[in-house]
């Protein structure tokens, strides 16, 4: 069953993020506070995916005004296999394009080969030609 982060799925969301090596900031973007204060502004969607009421996968969507965005896509290491991932990206999507955005990406670390090929085989065009800069206020950020 795919539905809405709900707050208080907080622990157990960051549980998965651990288990399955997402970089975690506590004091920074992945605080409870900051994830509660980005879902009541209305641009992220935050789904997860529960088999027989466990919480077994996570996306976080946000959108920037032109496209959406796909991040923190993850899926337990005993459910994967099980199309759990592209029914969170499809549902992600589907928002997204409830909300009129045409466009949606994903940034994959370099070495992450399961998520690009879990990506290219759902549509996804890998763009070797585009170098990911970012500045940071801090190492939480």
């Amino acid at each position: 069953m795919i539905r809405e982060f709900r707050i208080e799925d907080y622990d157990k969301v960051i549980a998965l993020w651990n288990e399955v090596g997402l970089p975690y900031r506590p004091k920074g973007r992945d605080s409870r506070h900051r994830i509660e204060e980005e879902l009541k502004q209305g641009n992220s969607i935050f789904l997860v995916a529960e088999v027989d009421g466990k919480l077994v996968g996570s996306v976080l969507g946000t959108r920037d005004g032109r496209k959406g965005w796909i991040n923190r896509l993850s899926v337990h290491p005993s459910f994967r296999r099980r199309g759990i991932a592209r029914k969170l990206v499809a549902e992600a999507e589907r928002r997204f394009s409830q909300l009129g955005l045409e466009v949606v990406a994903c940034l994959i670390e370099q070495g992450n080969a399961s998520s690009k090929r879990l990506f290219e085989s759902i549509g996804y065009e890998c763009h070797s030609d585009i170098a990911y800069f970012s500045k940071r206020t801090s190492s939480d950020a």
